[in-house]
């Protein structure tokens, strides 16, 4: 088991990353954490640095602030509502590959941890189409060389309290939660359960690499 360790994250300024950034803040067994975002998340804490990358295809150009980290926590990501399969793919598959690469090639030793979603195709070849691009994903972070990757597949996440970057319409619905988690308990957690869960395999490993909504809950009691 890992004592302490040192977390990049991407997404900070997003629902899902504020959240899992939240969880990381709260854990003394994280020592700092880098957020990469593309706008300013004006957080202030003693543990986060923050650089400001406005192009990832600008990456290299901050790579010596890139060195030195654990694990990696990309929280980035787009819907697929309404966007085209090749847009969708740039945006989701060739931006976190390129991204994972320069990564890679920083923190050879590190792990990542690429946030996906329930019913990610892993055959890359159903119907869905940000199913199947995420799968594509999925499938070839394995095989870059990371020291671990995992695929976080969760489902409904209920908001933290408190938090910024909760997504407007969950506002609406989420009184409905308390419902949800009784009869579909299989596809419903919370956003703090997915960030606890995080940090609990980068400190103490798993014994899968895809992580459901079950997993999510069991590793964050």
């Amino acid at each position: 088991m890992k004592q302490k360790i040192k977390v990049l994250l991407t997404g900070g300024t997003g629902m899902v990353g504020e959240g899992v950034l939240n969880e990381c803040l709260k854990a003394d067994e994280i020592e700092s954490v880098l957020l990469v975002n593309r706008k300013p998340s004006n957080i202030e804490h003693p543990k986060v640095k923050e650089i400001i990358v406005p192009q990832f295809s600008d990456l290299d150009a901050y790579a010596e602030k890139l060195k030195g980290y654990d694990v990696c926590y990309f929280c980035l990501g787009v819907s697929s509502a309404g966007m085209k399969e090749e847009k969708y793919r740039e945006l989701t598959y060739t931006l976190t590959l390129d991204f994972a690469k320069l990564i890679l090639k920083l923190n050879p030793d590190s792990e990542f941890f690429y946030i996906s979603g329930a019913s990610t195709d892993s055959t890359e070849k159903g119907s869905i189409m940000w199913a199947r691009v995420k799968g594509k994903t999925e499938n070839d972070l394995r095989k870059l060389g990371f020291a671990k990757v995992y695929a976080v597949r969760p489902g409904y996440l209920h908001p933290s309290p408190g938090l910024k970057n909760t997504i407007v319409y969950y506002k609406y619905i989420s009184w409905a939660y308390p419902i949800l988690r009784k009869f579909f308990p299989k596809s419903v957690s919370s956003l703090e359960e997915l960030g606890r869960a995080m940090i609990s395999v980068s400190l103490k490993g798993y014994d899968k690499d895809i992580l459901e909504v079950e997993d999510i809950i069991e590793l964050a009691k």
